[in-house]
């Protein structure tokens, strides 16, 4: 079994390379997880002089648009990949956003002092830590009294087709080792009531729990197959082993299924997520 340092290293190693897909499709990631974002921030009772965290933040979001909400304040954006915040700060550039800073570090080992930030949100970050109630007690500790931690999750594969089906694309052409249920995994905490546990167990209050739905719109099955196949990263880390010939006969599945999906000179493939809030 690897260590915490080994799934960590791996990890990133996985969003380094993902980073440039992510960037090259921001504008449909970002109208696919919008929703999911502002729930979240919806129930942090931002204000124009917040000092908020954002963990797992990826290419940015939803720190960039925390940001824009509080000119008075700070957002610092943390993530395991600097490739990652690399593509966030020039996010924030072109944007014009200058109270942001990026800050490259683990969840379950924050490099800030105990109740330094106002609010701190999780977007789909939980499912791949490899000690989630370590991390959930660093941002309990992180918080100051009163405040509050959002987070997002994956429900249930079958209500993400979006993700599914490359996946079961995948798995038809090549043999997919099962996910360990309780390691880091896209679905990990899928069930109601999962990440609630944590946030309960770390001492936060007022937890609530609540699903959103989501969908990605690409213009074609083709352009679906070219996005999720570089930036979703169970798909990016298998496919990345693959021949040619048999990623082409992938791509042919994923096209094909997906296609159901065809309506109206658009695919949209619909997703569901559950969002976490909690009170220190």
């Amino acid at each position: 079994m690897p260590t915490a340092d080994e799934i960590k290293e791996a990890q990133r190693a996985t969003w380094a390379r993902c980073s440039a897909g992510w960037e090259k499709w921001d504008p449909v990631i970002t109208d696919q997880l919008g929703p999911v974002g502002i729930a979240m921030i919806d129930h942090l009772a931002i204000t124009e002089d917040h000092h908020h965290l954002d963990i797992a933040s990826g290419t940015g979001e939803p720190g960039l648009t925390i940001a824009r909400l509080m000119p008075k304040g700070r957002v610092v954006l943390t993530d395991l990949a600097p490739e990652m915040l690399d593509v966030a700060a020039r996010r924030a550039h072109a944007q014009g956003i200058t109270n942001i800073e990026t800050k490259v570090c683990s969840a379950d080992d924050l490099p800030f002092g105990d109740a330094t930030f106002d609010s701190v949100s999780v977007r789909f970050g939980y499912m791949f830590f490899p000690d989630a109630t370590a991390a959930t007690a660093e941002f309990a500790r992180v918080l100051t009294p009163g405040g509050r931690v959002a987070s997002s999750v994956w429900v249930r594969p079958e209500a993400n087709p979006w993700t599914a089906i490359v996946m079961q694309a995948i798995a038809a052409e090549v043999e997919l080792a099962p996910p360990d249920p309780t390691g880091p995994n896209m679905f990990r905490y899928a069930t109601p009531g999962a990440v609630s546990a944590l946030y309960e167990a770390a001492g936060l209050r007022d937890v609530a729990e609540w699903d959103v739905e989501v969908e990605l719109v690409t213009q074609s099955p083709e352009q679906y197959w070219e996005m999720v196949s570089e930036h979703v990263s169970p798909a990016v880390a298998a496919l990345d082993r693959l021949d040619p010939s048999t990623r082409e006969r992938i791509a042919a599945i994923a096209i094909a299924r997906v296609s159901d999906y065809e309506t109206d000179g658009a695919v949209r493939v619909p997703g569901v997520a559950r969002c976490i809030v909690g009170t220190r």
